[in-house]
């Protein structure tokens, strides 16, 4: 298995990480767009793995959702890649899905994670699945909701005290195969985010804007166009990325100019899973950005709560406030003149907000069944 650093261009067979500090990932190929994608594996001529089974066949196949309601919120023609529709409610099975498959086929019988939640989540679910044994690491100022969603799936869960970034380092020293947010198979998994969502686009979008943490996902967004663009089915793309503004490490080193993300010390924010003062892909994040025309940027989470509820009651979206950030970049951006009016853009929503508990909306009545009926008689 050769990886490639696409900072340097070394290359190496037995490292995750370049000696340069970046995160390796898979040499660039040409890929191609195909009709009607299913799942993930539709783009299996483009994945280190095939074979699956379980689980991992359920992967991807999320449909991009017209939502021409939200138009008027950010003076945009606007589409949502609905990824709250994969088997655990996010785009996390993506990349999990190509891993299991993957180190099923070397003989590997263990699977391992770093996560807040999401990818704890998906990681254990494929790993029930397909027999395999799973660790996951979780900060121990975990929400308690979030625990119970990952236990479920019966993994060895280990809370663990000090700084989350650090779990990512010290999990590649474990004698086991941590399949974290930016590693390389999960990033092959997750590219195909960008080509399936292109594939169902009649066209090509003028932007598309995700959310960004680890930049495990932009990794993988920016690795779909450039190998589309290799094989000459896209011309180009530009790609947002957007972050809570009270952890935002890569839009302040985009601000500013800079090549490498600096870390922070972040503050709470209602996004909470994309709430990562140290991002380890980061620096990609600010090459993808660059190379595609587009931004990084960072919303209020004032900004992105009044989002999440315009995607619930303008287009039916139950949605994470992380992915809420989406509507809310797109928005500014628009406000910025940054994208014009009437131009396409997909926002891509990360995970559903179904595991979330917003707070009960002042306009419920509570009445009797006798004032029932007599509100609803015409």
């Amino acid at each position: 298995m050769e990886l490639a650093c696409d900072a340097c261009g070394n290359r190496y067979a037995d490292r995750t990480h370049c000696e340069c500090g970046e995160t390796l990932w898979y040499p660039l190929g040409e890929t191609r767009l195909v009709d009607d994608p299913t799942n993930v594996w539709s783009f299996a001529d483009a994945l280190p793995a095939d074979s699956p089974t379980g689980l991992e066949t359920a992967a991807g196949g999320t449909p991009l959702v017209r939502a021409p309601r939200l138009d008027g919120y950010a003076g945009l023609r606007l589409w949502v890649k609905d990824e709250s529709e994969n088997p655990t409610g996010s785009f996390k099975d993506r990349g999990t899905a190509v891993a299991t498959a993957a180190l099923r086929a070397r003989g590997e019988d263990a699977i391992g994670t770093v996560s807040h939640g999401n990818m704890a989540m998906s990681t254990a679910a494929h790993a029930a699945s397909t027999g395999m044994d799973c660790v996951v690491l979780v900060p121990d100022d975990i929400p308690e909701e979030r625990l119970g969603h990952v236990a479920r799936y019966d993994p060895d869960v280990y809370a663990v005290s000090g700084e989350y970034g650090r779990l990512y380092e010290d999990s590649f020293s474990l004698p086991l195969s941590f399949v974290n947010s930016d590693s390389p198979l999960r990033v092959e998994g997750q590219k195909t985010t960008v080509l399936e969502l292109l594939s169902q686009f009649d066209g090509t979008p003028d932007a598309i804007v995700l959310p960004v943490s680890s930049g495990g996902h932009a990794s993988g967004a920016w690795k779909a166009v450039r190998e589309l663009r290799a094989a000459g089915e896209l011309d180009n793309v530009p790609l947002y990325f957007v972050q809570a503004a009270a952890c935002d490490p890569i839009a302040r080193a985009y601000r500013a100019g800079e090549d490498d993300v600096t870390p922070v010390d972040g503050g709470e924010t209602v996004a909470y899973s994309i709430a990562n003062a140290d991002p380890p892909s980061g620096n990609r994040v600010l090459r993808a950005a660059r190379d595609t025309d587009g931004a990084v940027l960072s919303v209020s989470d004032e900004d992105i709560l009044a989002a999440q509820r315009a995607l619930a009651d303008r287009a039916g979206l139950a949605v994470e406030a992380a992915s809420a950030t989406t509507l809310a970049a797109a928005e500014a951006l628009s406000a910025d003149g940054e994208l014009d009016e009437g131009d396409d853009v997909v926002l891509v929503a990360t995970g559903t907000g179904f595991r979330e508990s917003p707070p009960t909306p002042e306009e419920i009545a509570y009445v009797t069944r006798e004032e029932l009926s007599g509100l609803l008689s015409p």
